[in-house]
């Protein structure tokens, strides 16, 4: 039995080390630092890219080069707090249509202040055209925090969007006649579905999803189930990542792994009948944002694994998943800075945007 356990200890060290030498095998490649804060960003399927930056700009990139640094005929953004212009996604059937949608803060309707917005416009090789709000939060507030905001699409062509708490947790993300705290469904030209959650419920909106989140600016497809996973900034630790469910609530701030950052209590309790439990949370908090999960990569053996940007700690982390568990989490590029955004590349190589740094690749040494 001794010798058993000493095998499987071999065996374990053993794979410790080969996951070290594998993470100590790749390196960040500065490819691109004219960016600012690069927030959002697409690969066009040329292999050229468009990179929101939160200050408004829409950037034109080819083989890393600034093509165009001020793309027209996006939205029109406010930079307000942690509110700009957010993310950038492509249509699902973007080669024919050439769809391309946005979040960003938005000064227009009910209120003074801003609210996140999302709208699509059609790409022309330069420049857009067509540009439409589809979606419009309200009402607008002067809170500069926690406008969320991630597109992802399902494989049956919705869209799905986060807009954060807008720092008005005890009435937002639990109120389903109230914007804020919530992830949203939409068809992909702004039609509520039919069979969203909410669409029954007297006064609620009817583009809600799922609901009870902080701040979700991480938002990812399963490159094989095709399901929605969205990861949330916590207070002080709390982070979460979930698999976002039709209908499910997610609990804050009746349930939480953090604290105020004061070291407060926010409450005492951590679970609820009829909320959900993240698969994993991050205590001390990571300031989580950006996440893709790795498919048709270069990175051998990682293909299906999710990575995570962490703003507080300037790394990447690397989650392999098993059954809707993670069943092991690694840093890797570690010291990158301040991570606003991670995605995969159609050459097979992971980027990411650094805020006050600019586009990396994450390569082979």
């Amino acid at each position: 039995m001794r010798g058993l356990k000493m095998s499987v200890l071999f065996l374990a060290t053993f794979i410790l080390k080969l996951d070290v030498k594998g993470q100590e095998s790749l390196k960040a490649e500065l490819i691109n630092d004219d960016l600012k804060n690069p927030w959002g960003m697409v690969f066009l399927p040329d292999g050229e890219m468009l990179v929101t930056e939160k200050n408004g700009s829409i950037v034109h990139l080819s083989k890393g080069k600034v093509i165009n640094a001020t793309v027209k005929g996006g939205p029109e953004s406010v930079s307000r707090g942690q509110g700009g212009l957010l993310d950038i996604e492509l249509h699902p059937q973007f080669e024919s249509n050439r769809w391309v949608y946005f979040t960003f803060a938005s000064n227009k309707g009910e209120g003074d202040g801003a609210m996140t917005a999302l709208s699509r416009a059609q790409w022309n090789g330069t420049s857009f055209d067509n540009h439409k709000v589809l979606y419009k939060g309200s009402p607008n507030t002067r809170a500069g925090q926690h406008f969320g905001s991630r597109i992802a699409f399902d494989n049956e062509g919705y869209v799905y969007f986060s807009i954060g708490d807008r720092g008005n947790r005890n009435k937002n993300p639990q109120d389903l006649k109230r914007d804020g705290g919530k992830i949203y469904r939409l068809h992909d030209d702004g039609r509520v579905p039919s069979d969203n959650p909410f669409v029954n419920v007297a006064g609620a909106k009817k583009a809600v999803y799922s609901y009870g989140h902080r701040n979700p600016q991480g938002m990812a497809t399963h490159p094989q189930t095709g399901d929605i996973w969205a990861h949330e900034h916590g207070p002080r630790g709390g982070d979460e990542l979930n698999l976002i469910k039709s209908g499910k609530n997610y609990g804050w701030p009746v349930i939480t792994y953090g604290i105020n950052y004061s070291g407060s209590k926010i409450t005492d309790e951590t679970s609820r009948d009829g909320m959900e439990q993240p698969i994993t949370y991050w205590v001390p908090s990571i300031a989580p944002c950006g996440m893709a999960f790795i498919s048709n990569s270069k990175y051998k053996g990682w293909d299906g694994n999710l990575i995570v940007g962490s703003l507080k700690f300037a790394y990447l982390v690397r989650l392999v998943i098993r059954d809707n568990k993670v069943v092991k989490e690694e840093k890797i590029a570690e010291g990158i800075g301040r991570v606003r955004n991670v995605e995969m590349g159609n050459d097979g190589y992971l980027y990411v945007g650094v805020e006050g740094k600019g586009l990396f690749r994450l390569i082979e040494r």
